[in-house]
Protein backbone atom coordinates (compact mmCIF):
# COMPACT_ATOMS: atom_id res chain seq x y z
CA UNK A 1 0.00 0.00 0.00
CA UNK A 2 1.05 3.55 -0.68
CA UNK A 3 -0.03 6.90 0.74
CA UNK A 4 0.58 9.93 -1.48
CA UNK A 5 -0.14 13.62 -1.25
CA UNK A 6 0.53 16.28 -3.89
CA UNK A 7 2.30 13.62 -6.03
CA UNK A 8 4.72 12.81 -3.18
CA UNK A 9 5.04 9.38 -1.57
CA UNK A 10 4.29 9.74 2.15
CA UNK A 11 4.23 6.05 3.18
CA UNK A 12 4.82 2.70 1.48
CA UNK A 13 4.40 -0.72 3.08
CA UNK A 14 3.18 -4.25 2.43
CA UNK A 15 2.49 -4.56 6.18
CA UNK A 16 -0.55 -2.38 6.82
CA UNK A 17 -3.26 -3.25 9.33
CA UNK A 18 -6.83 -2.46 8.24
CA UNK A 19 -9.20 -1.19 10.93
CA UNK A 20 -12.58 0.31 10.08
CA UNK A 21 -11.54 0.57 6.42
CA UNK A 22 -8.34 2.53 7.16
CA UNK A 23 -4.87 1.18 6.39
CA UNK A 24 -2.49 1.76 9.31
CA UNK A 25 1.13 1.96 8.12
CA UNK A 26 4.09 1.02 10.32
CA UNK A 27 5.88 4.12 11.62
CA UNK A 28 9.09 3.06 9.88
CA UNK A 29 7.38 3.23 6.49
CA UNK A 30 6.18 6.83 6.95
CA UNK A 31 8.29 9.72 5.69
CA UNK A 32 7.99 11.80 8.83
CA UNK A 33 9.57 14.87 7.24
CA UNK A 34 6.15 15.48 5.65
CA UNK A 35 4.18 15.19 8.92
CA UNK A 36 3.89 17.66 11.77
CA UNK A 37 1.90 17.30 14.97
CA UNK A 38 -0.99 19.77 14.87
CA UNK A 39 -2.24 19.43 18.45
CA UNK A 40 -5.62 17.93 17.57
CA UNK A 41 -6.60 14.75 19.40
CA UNK A 42 -9.49 12.31 19.46
CA UNK A 43 -10.73 9.81 22.02
CA UNK A 44 -12.19 6.71 20.42
CA UNK A 45 -14.33 4.60 22.78
CA UNK A 46 -12.59 1.35 21.80
CA UNK A 47 -9.22 2.44 20.32
CA UNK A 48 -8.28 5.17 22.80
CA UNK A 49 -6.31 8.41 22.31
CA UNK A 50 -5.28 9.51 18.80
CA UNK A 51 -2.91 12.32 17.82
CA UNK A 52 -3.39 14.16 14.51
CA UNK A 53 -0.75 15.43 12.09
CA UNK A 54 -0.76 17.83 9.18
CA UNK A 55 0.75 16.53 5.94
CA UNK A 56 2.69 19.15 4.00
CA UNK A 57 4.33 18.82 0.56
CA UNK A 58 5.67 21.77 -1.44
CA UNK A 59 3.95 24.29 0.87
CA UNK A 60 0.55 22.61 0.37
CA UNK A 61 -0.92 21.30 3.62
CA UNK A 62 -3.62 18.78 4.38
CA UNK A 63 -4.69 19.66 7.92
CA UNK A 64 -5.19 16.67 10.20
CA UNK A 65 -4.66 14.27 7.31
CA UNK A 66 -2.72 11.71 9.36
CA UNK A 67 -3.35 10.18 12.75
CA UNK A 68 -1.82 7.67 15.09
CA UNK A 69 -2.73 5.86 18.29
CA UNK A 70 0.57 5.85 20.23
CA UNK A 71 -0.80 3.69 23.08
CA UNK A 72 -4.20 2.29 22.06
CA UNK A 73 -6.55 0.33 24.25
CA UNK A 74 -5.97 -3.46 24.26
CA UNK A 75 -8.70 -4.10 21.66
CA UNK A 76 -6.71 -2.04 19.13
CA UNK A 77 -3.18 -3.02 20.15
CA UNK A 78 -2.29 -4.04 16.57
CA UNK A 79 -2.30 -0.36 15.47
CA UNK A 80 0.00 0.94 18.22
CA UNK A 81 2.32 3.55 16.77
CA UNK A 82 1.03 3.09 13.20
CA UNK A 83 -0.25 5.90 10.98
CA UNK A 84 -3.43 6.21 8.91
CA UNK A 85 -4.36 8.89 6.38
CA UNK A 86 -7.34 10.76 4.90
CA UNK A 87 -8.32 14.36 3.89
CA UNK A 88 -6.54 14.46 0.56
CA UNK A 89 -3.88 11.83 1.18
CA UNK A 90 -4.58 9.04 -1.32
CA UNK A 91 -4.11 5.49 -0.06
CA UNK A 92 -3.84 2.93 -2.85
CA UNK A 93 -2.17 -0.32 -3.90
Amino acid sequence: MKATFNDQLIADSDDTVVVEGNHYFPAGSVRMEYLSVNGDTYECPWKGHADYYDVTVDNEAAKGAAWSYPAPKPAASEIAGRFAFWRGVVVSE
